[in-house]
């Protein structure tokens, strides 16, 4: 695979799973753990956090779905990434120190979460993505993300 760049265009975070997440200014992403602060870190599980393409929120903005970033739980909206099309294994940084590695592309949802009742449809099982953090630091709104291919 070749090297691609895309760009974090909102980091969200929230205190409670299933809920919409806000955008915050940076986050402090801690190996092995996730976004410090985040009710989906929890340390040794392979979906540490999750990024959705802000290509995939205006197609919902364009089916009528009045949503934006943060709006299907995501961590990070990326721009200019095809996150379904990189495989497991995939491995990304962002800013000067932070290490991700793609552990499980969209996700199978057993029931309609509070997404899906709040903002009428989710893209998240079929267009996000799930990484866990192999290096941590800090990132911010802005910061390229350069992807690099399989370990």
């Amino acid at each position: 695979m070749s090297e691609r760049n895309g760009r974090i265009i909102s980091i969200n975070t929230s205190k409670e799973k299933g809920q919409r997440k806000v955008p915050v200014k940076c986050a402090l992403l801690v190996k092995d753990f996730g976004i410090d602060g985040d009710a989906h870190a929890s340390g040794q599980w392979h979906r540490q956090v999750s990024l959705l393409a802000l290509e995939s929120i205006k197609k919902m903005q364009a089916a009528g779905l009045d949503v934006d970033c943060g709006d299907f739980a995501e961590n990070i909206t990326t721009e200019g990434i095809p996150l379904p099309t990189l495989p497991i294994g995939t491995r990304m940084s962002i800013g000067e120190s932070v290490e991700l590695e793609v552990t499980q592309i969209g996700k199978e949802c057993h029931n309609r979460c509070a997404i899906y009742y709040q903002a009428g449809d989710c893209v998240m099982p079929s267009e996000g993505i799930f990484v866990r953090v192999t290096e941590g630091g800090k990132i911010m709104p802005g910061d390229k993300i350069i992807v690099h291919g399989n370990k």
